[in-house]
């Protein structure tokens, strides 16, 4: 058996867990909704208290998604009730991010300022002028806008300029030396 996908999911106080036909989940919780279309083959259950997710055979497909089908459904249920955030800094002499509106300005060097607008369910919150905070209840989605903004200029390896994620660490290399 699957390890992570024999773990039943509880549901905390406050959240409920709707399974429809073709295993549509949807997930009410304090912090908002979420719904997904689980792979159909997946069995979901809402045994007293506990989501329990049961695969029918022992394919090797069916192993992948087992694992898969719990854990999008356990990140649905702590988006509800935690949410998530990812946090970015800005490293580079120069470099700042601004919030205006719903708008995320960023100065990174170039002619221009980059703008960039805060997707439907997400915020991004500028903590002094280097740090970004991106919030919301979809981890994909948080995830994703997160990998947006650090492509607008990704740390280089030699002074470590650009958008880093704050857990990240950058290889620095050494830089040439002249000659003699």
């Amino acid at each position: 058996m699957s390890r992570i996908g024999r773990l039943p999911i509880a549901v905390p106080a406050g959240v409920t867990v709707d399974i429809a036909e073709n295993n549509k989940v949807t997930v009410k919780g304090p912090k908002g909704t979420l719904e997904r279309v689980l792979p159909a083959e997946m069995t979901i259950k809402l045994e007293d208290g506990h989501v329990v997710v049961t695969r029918p055979n022992d394919l090797k497909k069916m192993k992948s998604l087992h694992g898969l089908t719990r854990t999008l459904i356990n990140n649905m249920v702590i988006g509800v009730t935690e949410g998530y955030e990812k946090v970015l800094e800005v490293n580079g002499v120069g470099y700042r991010a601004q919030k205006q509106g719903k708008k995320l300005v960023l100065s990174l060097g170039y002619s221009h300022p980059v703008e960039m607008e805060d997707p439907e369910g997400l915020e991004a919150v500028v903590d002094g002028q280097n740090k970004i905070i991106v919030k919301g209840i979809d981890k994909e989605k948080v995830g994703q806008y997160a990998a947006e903004i650090r492509s607008k200029r990704a740390p280089e390896p030699y002074k470590g300029k650009g958008i880093k994620y704050a857990d990240e660490v950058i290889r620095r290399k050494v830089g040439k030396t002249g000659k003699k």
